[in-house]
């Protein structure tokens, strides 16, 4: 029974793990990041700022995900 928990918790890790890299990789650096892609389609809609505070709570989100899981794999193993 403990190892179908722990299957779980490595799934949802290395879930989080691949999120954190493609959402970091998305975030704005000193070029424009997503907003720079779409920016004349974004700024028409909902400002460019929408589309990177929702990367950063995407972002932060995963961040806790991937510290949880990490937490009970160190725990369990």
């Amino acid at each position: 029974m403990g190892s179908v928990w722990l299957n779980i918790v490595y799934a949802i890790h290395i879930i989080a793990c691949v999120g954190i890299i493609l959402f970091i990789l998305l975030h704005a650096g000193r070029g424009g990041g997503v907003s720079g892609l779409f920016s004349g389609m974004v700024e028409t809609f909902d400002g460019a700022g929408l589309v990177e505070k929702k990367l950063d709570r995407i972002t932060v989100i995963l961040g806790v995900v991937f510290a949880i899981t990490t937490i009970l794999m160190f725990i369990f193993l």
